[in-house]
């Protein structure tokens, strides 16, 4: 369910929104990291998609988010298992408002389909079934 970390908003300035506008807003986000990061997150829905944009700040400098970033900020803006997307569009629909920003959506209207996770590998408890059974 997507839900936006109340706590980070954005309450003054130019990118400010109140409590009551709801999924919609700017969020500064400090990362538990040795360089003080801060992730700047924009969290909008509408047209039937959920969505957030992540753009690091490390040092005075813009970063592009690495995987484990982005993990923590999709958990604090969904749930641990919602499944949400990064998305590569065909190049001609390539829009770059940002440098080293990345962007993660859910949709709202319907579940998509996506590849089974053995296709990746196998789980914990699946690799300790092949064992188990011999097969590993």
């Amino acid at each position: 369910m997507f839900k936006v970390p109340e706590k980070y908003r954005l309450k003054e300035g130019e990118w400010a929104s109140p409590e009551n506008a709801g999924n919609f807003g700017v969020f500064f986000i400090t990362l538990n990291d040795n360089f003080k990061s801060i992730a700047k997150c924009i969290a909008s829905d509408g047209l039937g998609w959920e969505h957030v944009s992540v753009h690091i700040w490390r040092l005075n400098k813009s970063f592009t988010p690495s995987w484990k970033e982005m993990c923590f900020i999709k958990d604090l803006f969904w749930g641990e298992e919602d499944c949400v997307l990064q998305i590569h569009p065909p190049k001609s629909e390539y829009v770059n408002m940002s440098k080293n920003c990345l962007h993660l959506w859910r949709s709202t209207e319907k579940e998509f389909s996506r590849p089974q996770s053995i296709l990746v590998g196998y789980t914990d408890e699946q690799l300790k079934a092949r064992k188990d059974n011999g097969i590993c």
